[in-house]
């Protein structure tokens, strides 16, 4: 089963996946099985070791793990059985994100222009670095990551994302100006210098950006309407967000542009991109109307 588990596992990182928690689930699958004198996989016993999994959730991605790998694996042999992958009932739960105003944006802006020292390079990292989330809908590791040589004309060019590819992010010209008016003021050296650095001129930690955002938050005033705190990913929530509230008229141009707006983000799959319609109240109210519209009288609003 080994064999048969590497052989899947370069397949799937030849297309851009990690693969390492993978990796380690599906060995320890091999070996628990193994324990069993078993070289196929069988259905009681992928339940079996899935169910050591301290939660609900961990057990069913285990047993999804496996899931995965069976199905490549029946297409050359049938031997190996096909767990059901719904075994546990386990369902993803998405945490309600914060919507950011304009508003709340500008003063969180304001707020980090007037960090300390007032006169030091660190207002303006954290200022730029707001702005460019808000305008971009990069992920913080994205931006975190950037060096000089990735400022280039046609945008931003980001290597080596969560899914192992790499995109081009265009800059409208106000971001264009402002990261060039922040990079003058940091004084770059090599292209390969990161972009956003400390004091010390290290590159900028996410531990601090995250500690430095969420006194922000409380500085700009900025309240959730949840019970949990806005945070510094909401920023990306709020651009995929606004971006589809400003998409274009009609059904096809509107799928069209979800499909561009998912390679846009970096998205490997366009349902994560859907999921942005269920943070946007007037859009969710659109697709209830059209679902509705389609259900009564058989035609889409």
């Amino acid at each position: 089963m080994l064999d048969a588990i590497e052989t899947y596992l370069a397949l799937r990182r030849t297309t851009g996946f990690a693969m390492s928690t993978a990796e380690y689930l599906l060995k320890s699958f091999a070996a628990f099985a193994a324990e069993r004198g078993q070289t196929y996989v069988e259905t009681k016993t992928a339940i079996d070791w899935a169910a050591l999994g301290p939660s609900v959730a961990q057990r069913d991605a285990r047993l999804r793990a496996v899931c995965r790998f069976v199905r490549h694996v029946r297409v050359e042999d049938v031997g190996h059985e096909l767990p059901p992958a719904n075994h546990f009932g386990a369902r993803k739960k998405r945490r309600t994100p914060h919507i950011y105003t304009t508003d709340e944006i500008s003063r969180l802006v304001e707020a980090a222009l007037r960090l300390r020292p007032t006169r030091g390079l660190r207002p303006h990292t954290q200022a730029t670095l707001i702005a460019l989330l808000s305008s971009t809908g990069l992920r913080i590791s994205e931006a975190l990551k950037l060096t000089i040589a990735d400022v280039t004309r046609d945008g931003l060019l980001i290597r080596e994302t969560k899914f192992r590819k790499t995109r081009l992010v265009p800059l409208h010209d106000t971001a264009v100006a402002g990261l060039q008016r922040y990079l003058a003021r940091r004084r770059p050296g090599s292209d390969d210098d990161p972009v956003f650095i400390d004091k010390r001129g290290r590159p900028l930690r996410y531990i601090a950006v995250k500690e430095t955002f969420d006194r922000l938050v409380d500085k700009a005033g900025i309240r959730s309407t949840s019970a949990r705190r806005p945070r510094l990913h909401d920023l990306r929530h709020t651009f995929a967000v606004r971006a589809l509230q400003g998409s274009p008229t009609g059904r096809g141009r509107c799928g069209a542009h979800m499909a561009a707006l998912a390679t846009y983000m970096g998205h490997v799959n366009i349902y994560a991109t859907y999921w942005y319609l269920e943070a946007t109240p007037d859009l969710l109210r659109d697709v209830a109307m059209a679902g509705e519209a389609f259900m009564s009288e058989g035609r889409l609003a």
